[in-house]
């Protein structure tokens, strides 16, 4: 018993895994469905203070887009690497590891500091174009915000780093609590930096990225709190920071696949929103409802991402440990949770498009049905791949967990960009209804893709380990 104590991470080689998947990832989908619930509230309160606010953070959103991928991507590299580490027995690597991985963190930070600084106003030039009514006024509001959240971009970089630590040895209760904090403190900062509550000037825009950021930093001194005192394994210590080779090229391997893959999101986005704002007298409702899609959808795709982000550290420890009906056990279980979110997603997009589109319907916008007429008919026709979704997403998870993070890319790069914006573009010739059947069309040309490269994972490097006892 004592050294379970001094080692936490061993229930994740131990623990049977019905009693293992929900004690490592429901906290996780947990405080990754008050994330969504805070995307929401966040672009409800700014619909309803201005419906050209919306346009403008909705065009500002694939870069942060671009900043949550590179700090999640980089995030599975170190939640992969330390959870092999720790799982082979080598607690002092995971935790070099972790240094290394801050420092990479770091670099993504000041990244996205130059961008902000240097290319907010000419990335909003983009969009902003003639189609879209109030364009001026849009690139203004949009370059506020996007200048606000990439220069005070360290508490997202940080938070998220110590949320990795924390899930890579299982303490996915602390993981849940350190972004829940953030999260929380954003909810309640929105109204009262936007609309000027409790004595404050009425900031708009900026008040609702000044939210967000001070939410993140929160979270980055939560996490750094509970890291330090509640995971001895992964406790940082100056005299264990050493730059090491190995160690960053582990991380890498698997984190630049991921990052590009998160990242191809954002790149879909804007691929979008060009081929949305293009319609004539349509454009602006065509982008807000691509915006207003991926928040609510956030709400079935994020406990399916907090579920992968459990089974990463899961799979990883024993697959590192060599303990093959776990790692079996793990991915079926796995596939019949997230079969079951996304099929109750959809069924709620496919009966209840109407009221969720209602939500973000201001004063000025209740009087047009454009928005509403757009949206209905998008919900009901892209929530039809999400079956398909939870198949490729759980997969790509079992990918990342073994090291073949370049397998999970190669589907995302199909999925979102090589098959997806083609399609897109195609169909857009037809009509504005069209586009939306484009998520399907790739999400069942990169299923198949995924299949195939979960048979070579599974002959290769899954069903030759020795099959431990543990």
């Amino acid at each position: 018993m004592q050294a379970r104590r001094e080692d936490p991470s061993a229930i994740l080689g131990t623990l049977p895994i019905v009693k293992l998947v929900p004690k490592v990832s429901v906290p996780i989908m947990f405080s990754m469905l008050i994330q969504a619930t805070y995307n929401v509230v966040d672009s409800v309160f700014v619909s309803r203070y201005d419906p050209d606010a919306l346009t403008a953070v909705s065009l500002a959103y694939p870069i942060q887009m671009l900043m949550i991928a590179l700090g999640v991507g980089m995030g599975v590299g170190i939640n992969s690497l330390i959870s092999r580490k720790l799982g082979a027995g080598a607690p002092g690597e995971a935790r070099r590891a972790a240094w290394n991985g801050l420092v990479i963190e770091l670099c993504g930070t000041l990244l996205f500091i130059l961008v902000g600084a240097l290319l907010a106003g000419t990335f909003l030039d983009l969009f902003t174009s003639s189609t879209l009514n109030n364009a001026d006024k849009i690139r203004t509001l949009g370059t506020t915000y996007l200048r606000i959240v990439t220069t005070c971009s360290a508490g997202l970089f940080m938070s998220i780093l110590f949320e990795r630590m924390l899930q890579s040895t299982g303490n996915t209760v602390l993981s849940m609590i350190t972004q829940m904090s953030g999260a929380l403190v954003n909810i309640a900062l929105d109204p009262i930096l936007i609309y000027g509550l409790l004595g404050l000037p009425q900031m708009g825009v900026a008040g609702a990225a000044a939210a967000t950021v001070i939410g993140q930093w929160i979270s980055m001194l939560v996490g750094f709190c509970l890291n330090q005192k509640k995971n001895p394994e992964l406790r940082l210590a100056r005299a264990e920071f050493a730059l090491d080779p190995v160690l960053l090229r582990g991380i890498l391997a698997v984190g630049l696949p991921s990052t590009v893959m998160q990242a191809i999101s954002s790149v879909m986005n804007i691929g979008m929103n060009a081929i949305l704002s293009s319609f004539p007298a349509q454009g602006n409702d065509a982008v807000n409802v691509l915006n207003i899609y991926f928040k609510l959808q956030s709400f079935v795709f994020m406990p399916v991402f907090g579920l992968g982000s459990g089974m990463v550290a899961i799979i990883g420890y024993n697959f590192g440990a060599g303990l093959k009906k776990r790692v079996y056990e793990s991915i079926r279980t796995a596939l019949c949770i997230a079969l079951a979110i996304m099929a109750l997603g959809t069924l709620i997009f496919l009966l209840f498009p109407g009221p969720l589109m209602s939500i973000f319907e201001g004063e000025e916008a209740a009087a047009s049905s454009s928005l509403q007429a757009i949206g209905v008919t998008a919900m009901r026709t892209i929530c039809i791949h999400f079956m398909f979704a939870a198949v490729g997403i759980t997969l790509s998870n079992v990918f990342q967990a073994v090291g073949k993070g370049m397998y999970s890319l190669l589907i995302s790069l199909c999925r979102q960009l090589v098959v997806l914006l083609p399609a897109a573009w195609l169909l857009s010739r037809i009509s504005l209804d069209a586009v939306w059947w484009a998520f399907l069309i790739a999400e069942c040309v990169s299923l198949v893709l995924c299949l195939w490269f979960y048979h070579r994972c599974d002959r290769t490097m899954i069903a030759v380990l020795p099959d431990r006892k543990n």
